[in-house]
């Protein structure tokens, strides 16, 4: 449905931080949740000298600090946007914001019909390689749900479900898209990207989402045998792959995260981490 808005997108990031009550809020954003703890814990580090020392998640999993030091004009201190860059979850400023990338957190490690840690990592790589896709509005959602059904009440703009270990069906906004094989899927999400920009025009009313365009973006198909599959969120303790852990509303400190010994955790859009089986 069609929405006219009213002010432009001001969702933070790391470039563009939020100035809240306690200084700025910073958002980084984590594509498929999939992070090495390395990395985590050099972003610990960063929040324990420059913030409140807390690492925060969002219902999109991805990390926010609070509490960072801005300049007047609301920007990063630049020792503390320098210190954010050398964590590697920066690679691109121009594309601060656009990452935003959801994916099964099982994927690739139990369950699921397909592993989608190929189409995070290529997904990704093509957005952050494409200078006018950058103009994607900071709230845009690609949803990659690996067949399961656990990101089925997340879908928003851009996505897909695995019906196989080599094919899914695209979601574009509240509609089924066509089937691809799921090494192209990267290729046709960045490709319906580009569709939607040119469709929501620009300026401060131009829409944020699909749904929000005057017209569909693609023709709708319907959805094939088996696709619509829903599942509840992950619950909390021993799961498929490893063993998933809520994040208190205050965030993990750098001594948490210090002592899980996995190379790469995951965060939950339900505010969670999973580890791995090799550390669970």
């Amino acid at each position: 449905m069609a929405q006219t808005r009213t002010r432009p997108d001001r969702c933070p990031g790391v470039v563009r931080p939020w100035r809240a009550d306690d200084g700025g809020l910073v958002r980084v954003r984590v594509p498929g949740g999939r992070i090495a703890r390395p990395a985590l814990r050099a972003l610990a580090a960063v929040a324990e000298e420059y913030g409140d020392g807390r690492v925060r998640v969002t219902g999109r999993a991805n990390l926010q600090l609070r509490a960072m030091p801005l300049t007047e004009d609301g920007r990063l201190a630049p020792s503390a946007l320098t210190a954010l860059e050398a964590t590697g979850l920066l690679p691109s400023r121009a594309h601060d914001r656009v990452r935003n990338v959801l994916a099964s957190p099982q994927t690739g490690l139990a369950g699921g019909r397909a592993d989608l840690r190929p189409v995070v990592a290529a997904l990704d790589a093509l957005l952050v390689g494409d200078d006018a896709l950058a103009g994607l509005p900071g709230r845009f959602l690609f949803t990659l749900d690996d067949g399961r059904g656990d990101l089925a009440d997340k879908h928003l703009d851009l996505g897909l479900v695995a019906i196989d270990a080599t094919r899914a069906q695209l979601r574009v906004g509240e509609m089924w898209g066509e089937i691809v094989a799921v090494d192209e899927a990267p290729a046709a999400l960045t490709a319906l990207a580009h569709a939607f920009l040119a469709a929501r025009g620009s300026g401060p009313t131009a829409p944020w989402h699909v749904p929000e365009l005057d017209r569909p973006l693609v023709p709708p198909h319907p959805p094939v045998a088996g696709v619509r599959v829903s599942a509840g969120p992950l619950a909390f303790g021993p799961v498929g792959g490893g063993r998933h852990v809520a994040v208190p509303e205050g965030g993990l400190d750098l001594p948490t995260i210090a002592a899980w010994t996995a190379p790469t955790v995951i965060v939950t859009p339900w505010h969670g981490v999973l580890i791995p089986e090799e550390d669970a």
